[in-house]
């Protein structure tokens, strides 16, 4: 596997100034996003599908183990407070559950048998999408869920920093991050794990682009559960709304917290209610509603 051969450029990784160390690391960084980028049309897709999937009120499931279930979990978690999303919607699956996020449960990621529970367990179905993601493009945690997600039809996709890979082959998505070699050889927290969080990112902010979560570059379904978010949310509606900071806290105030609610009331002068039904009638699309 391309992912457990040895990096040429650092076979003498422990010979090294720690200076020149940092920096043939920070040049094999480099290097991920060029990966990355080979793969943007399938990337695409999967937006397009999990897009799709959420529009039709299905869920998006990732499924990982190790690092790969750790990076997911995280972006899984941030959809909540970025973008509102309601919890349960984007769910993260990590082999060993809960305790294997801070410790390692010795075999977890060789069980196929628990991919399919956890989703089961989740009652996944044929509305929804399950992203597998893999370094190895072979961890039996991950192909036991994605060969029950295929029984129940729902739209597969897997992320693998090999190729071939039994993951690749079993989706209808197979994006394939070829980083090669790791600095530390098979130490795929590195780069593949820089490759895998650089998607992971692209696919939950280009599907919430596309469900009209962001207007511009604003994170205007944003959930304000803190004083830095609080902020946050005042900034985007005095902004998008054309209005002072005082106007701003008192309109999302009115609006119950809810950003793109605050701004139709700033921007349409209408109330809260009719400001929900004018965003309901655009599918939250804010910009269908104010320009």
């Amino acid at each position: 596997m391309l992912t457990e051969e040895r990096n040429p450029r650092t076979m003498n990784l422990d010979e090294l100034s720690t200076f020149d160390m940092l920096r043939v690391i920070n040049e094999e960084d480099a290097k991920v996003a060029g990966a990355v980028q080979a793969a943007l049309p399938q990337i695409a897709q999967a937006v397009d599908a999990i897009t799709a999937a959420l529009q039709k009120g299905g869920r998006l499931f990732y499924v990982g183990a190790g690092s790969s279930g750790r990076i997911a979990l995280q972006d899984a978690v941030e959809c909540v407070p970025t973008y509102s999303v309601p919890p349960g919607t984007v769910i993260g699956l990590h082999a060993g559950g809960e305790q294997a996020l801070l410790r390692s449960v010795e075999g977890a990621e060789d069980r196929a048998d628990e991919g399919r529970a956890d989703l089961e367990q989740h009652q996944a179905s044929g509305q929804d999408i399950v992203i597998g993601i893999a370094a190895s493009g072979r961890t039996p945690y991950v192909l036991g869920a994605i060969a029950y997600a295929k029984t129940l039809g729902a739209t597969t996709v897997g992320i693998s920093c090999n190729q071939p890979a039994p993951l690749l082959d079993a989706v209808d998505i197979p994006i394939a991050l070829l980083v090669g070699p790791e600095v530390v050889t098979g130490s795929t927290r590195m780069r593949a794990g820089t490759s895998q969080k650089m998607v992971l990112n692209m696919l939950s902010t280009g599907s919430m682009v596309r469900l009209g979560k962001v207007y511009g570059n604003l994170m205007v379904d944003v959930m304000p559960t803190n004083q830095k978010l609080v902020n946050r949310a005042q900034r985007i509606i005095a902004e998008v709304a054309g209005v002072p900071m005082e106007t701003a806290a008192n309109l999302l105030e009115q609006a119950s917290g809810e950003v793109k609610t605050a701004i139709v009331i700033g921007r349409r002068n209408v109330s809260a209610e009719q400001a929900r039904v004018l965003l309901n009638e655009a599918h939250g699309r804010l910009r269908e509603v104010i320009g």
